[in-house]
């Protein structure tokens, strides 16, 4: 009997407002701003948001968090929509917080006439000078008293654009004593003449972060405001604001960031790489971001274990980026057509085959036991890689070598009888002579082989160009970093075969197909594909061979 598996401390927290009444059904969201790609950390809190409301019966909004209209666009929205979808979600509303800016503007005016919010005329540095310290209180603005009635007709100048960008702003009156510096008399709109992506020009006072979210999530009735650790000394005024408007009580639960191992999450450091063209944009295989992922072959479902299995903590922690890869592998063994291309290629040539039009059968996955099976080209002239042939091999070299024999995968078993050399002592290629009576599938040859090689045939290949994908650091904590971050970049993160050779079933890849080529990793489309040209993304290696790397 399995084991249940133990509830988060969020879960517990649902359960335990369940089944005390406090709500019917719970409400959840995802809010992220459309100032760029979504991250696998992002793909965390995706996880957690839309797991619990699946797990609980609720629902999740897709509220994009726009309130800054110098650094958002519509393409990041339909790039972000995108992503939660792929990831396997579906959420029950799409909302903006640009559709509640009137509503919001009304809550602002509402703590102006209580008495609880004031236009400063002060600059952004004497605001920042008077905040104070954590040790020392801070110093109460010289226009902290206005009158509520000259209050309420600047903050309606301010929207009504009399004003410059910084001439003035809104600010909440709280304590400027307070040993929590956020609740020291915190700005709450700003002015910014800036084109909105949704609301053009109707606006010129923008919102902050502080006000919008909490009262964004208090008018969709979220009943679990899901965020990240460095907010929780936002939350004592998110719940300053709910309370003094006398809102629906929404309520901010923190937890752990995911920090990975050889990998950024700072959406300013990864635009950097962009912009400085260390990466080819913001879904380069190499980057953190799910387009990405995407593009370099990972799976949803690989992505959602992985978010599983490293749980929601209140502490932060380091998580190995081989545990992804680990997932990544676990789900693509299970799903990827097994196909055989040859990397770096030798001739063999079968001086006694004479059959011209031979196919063999081979299953495209022997871990599903619903595998379909293919027809493979064979001739008397095959590919096989390079380093699976030695001159002079070692004890226990189990490949081939002059006088010694292999079973081809599916095919038959060879033995290399001469090795062709050019002028110059290169190995050319090899000829063998195969055993007609030792098919795969009907062997009456009595002979067991120790190796078994992968190959292609020559008057069939399909040439591909390779892009062998590593990660993009060589240092475990790049974010941690304070130096150029060129320095820290792996020069092996990307090696590119221009010309391998692929059995003729690979001119049907589709994009999203997964592929395990034998003895290889696995490998995906990637988008640059043209109809001259075959490219494919090395999403992961069949086995962990960085850790073994990393310790030499």
């Amino acid at each position: 009997m399995s084991e249940e598996k133990s509830l988060n401390f969020i879960e517990e927290i649902v359960e335990g407002d369940l089944s005390a009444g406090k709500y019917k059904s719970i409400v959840t969201r995802f809010p992220p701003e459309p100032n760029g790609h979504l991250h696998v950390g992002h793909a965390k809190s995706i996880c957690l948001n839309f797991g619990l409301a699946q797990k609980y019966g609720g629902s999740t909004n897709l509220r994009f968090d726009d309130t800054n209209p110098t650094t958002e666009e519509t393409q990041y929205v339909e790039g972000i929509k995108e992503d939660v979808k792929w990831l396997g979600f579906e959420w029950a509303n799409e909302l903006y917080a640009s559709d509640y800016f009137e509503q919001l503007y009304g809550f602002a005016v509402k703590l102006i006439e209580k008495g609880l919010a004031y236009v400063d005329d002060s600059t952004s540095e004497t605001i920042a000078a008077e905040k104070g310290t954590p040790t020392q209180p801070g110093k109460e603005s010289a226009y902290r008293n206005r009158s509520v009635e000259e209050n309420l007709q600047l903050f309606a100048d301010m929207r009504a654009g009399k004003y410059k960008d910084g001439e003035k702003v809104l600010r909440a009156k709280v304590d400027m004593a307070s040993t929590n510096m956020l609740l020291r008399d915190p700005i709450l709109y700003r002015i910014k003449h800036a084109h909105h992506h949704r609301t053009g020009d109707a606006w010129c006072i923008y919102p902050m972060y502080d006000f919008a979210h909490g009262q964004s999530d208090s008018i969709e009735k979220i009943t679990h405001s899901i965020c990240t650790l460095e907010f929780v000394s936002h939350r004592a005024l998110y719940d300053w604001l709910i309370e003094q408007l006398g809102i629906f009580p929404s309520h901010q639960y923190e937890f752990a960031r995911l920090n990975m191992t050889y990998t950024l999450m700072s959406k300013r450091k990864l635009l950097q790489l962009v912009n400085e063209k260390y990466v080819d944009g913001w879904d380069d295989p190499r980057m953190p971001t799910i387009s990405a992922m995407r593009r370099r072959g990972f799976t949803p479902e690989s992505i959602r274990k992985f978010c599983d299995l490293i749980g929601v903590a209140k502490r932060e922690n380091m998580i190995d980026v081989g545990l992804l890869e680990f997932c990544v592998r676990e789900h693509l063994n299970k799903v990827a057509q097994r196909r055989m291309v040859v990397f770096d290629p030798l001739k063999v040539v079968l001086t006694n085959y004479t059959d011209k039009d031979e196919t063999v059968r081979c299953e495209d996955n022997p871990e599903d036991p619903n595998t379909t099976y293919r027809d493979i080209p064979f001739s008397g002239e095959l590919y096989i890689e390079r380093d699976d042939f030695m001159e002079n091999p070692p004890k226990k070299f189990f490949r081939l070598a002059p006088g010694q024999m292999v079973r081809l995968k599916s095919a038959y078993i060879i033995r290399c009888d001469d090795v062709i050399k050019d002028a110059d002592g290169n190995i050319t290629e090899l000829h063998c002579s195969y055993l007609p009576e030792s098919q795969s599938g009907n062997d009456k040859s009595g002979l067991h082989v120790k190796g078994t090689l992968h190959w292609v045939s020559v008057p069939h290949a399909v040439n591909a160009e390779l892009r062998l994908y590593d990660r993009l650091f060589n240092t475990e904590d790049p974010a941690s970093y304070e130096g150029d971050l060129k320095d820290i970049l792996n020069p092996g993160s990307l090696q590119i075969i221009q010309h391998a050779y692929a059995e003729p079933a690979l001119r049907n890849a589709k994009f999203d197909d997964r592929y395990q080529f034998l003895r290889k990793g696995y490998y995906t489309l990637d988008k640059d594909t043209s109809e001259d040209r075959m490219v494919f993304n090395r999403t992961v290696t069949l086995k962990d061979t960085w850790a073994k790397e990393q310790k030499k």
